[in-house]
């Protein structure tokens, strides 16, 4: 499915026009994208978050498999939040559902950084899936 939601009517972002990078916290890891080899797999939408999070060995959490249908890949945008995509109704409905919600929150899933700005991204603890955080 690659992040789509038949049910839910939306245009494609744009995508990213220059490399730049995201941190997670509070694993601490910093990874470089780069929008050529974007998408980098098939979960959430192309250049999403959780695509690049997933292709970098980041754990997030995605119950519905990155199609914007549970709140599972909450994440809270510590820098960098004005580069992403404008969040869908969609979106809005489904982070309702997410404990710890902040200003900045977003669905991994669903949230497309511009390039323009690198980004810090929080993984909250009750997103992060422990038993495959440990393989």
């Amino acid at each position: 499915m690659g992040g789509t939601n038949p049910y839910i009517q939306q245009d494609a972002p744009r995508p990213a026009s220059q490399k730049f990078t995201v941190t997670f916290l509070p694993m601490n890891v910093t990874v470089e994208v780069d929008p050529e080899k974007i998408p980098y797999g098939i979960t959430g939408l192309p250049g999403s978050i959780l695509d690049i999070a997933l292709s970098h060995g980041v754990a997030i959490d995605h119950a519905c498999g990155g199609v914007c249908a549970c709140s599972t890949c909450h994440c809270i945008v510590r820098e960098g939040f004005s580069s992403l995509s404008e969040s869908s109704d969609a979106e809005e409905d489904e982070l309702t559902y997410a404990p710890g919600l902040a200003p900045t929150s977003r669905l991994a899933c669903q949230s497309i950084p511009n390039g323009t700005q690198n980004l810090i991204v929080e993984i909250p603890n009750w997103n992060r899936n422990a038993v495959r955080e440990g393989h």
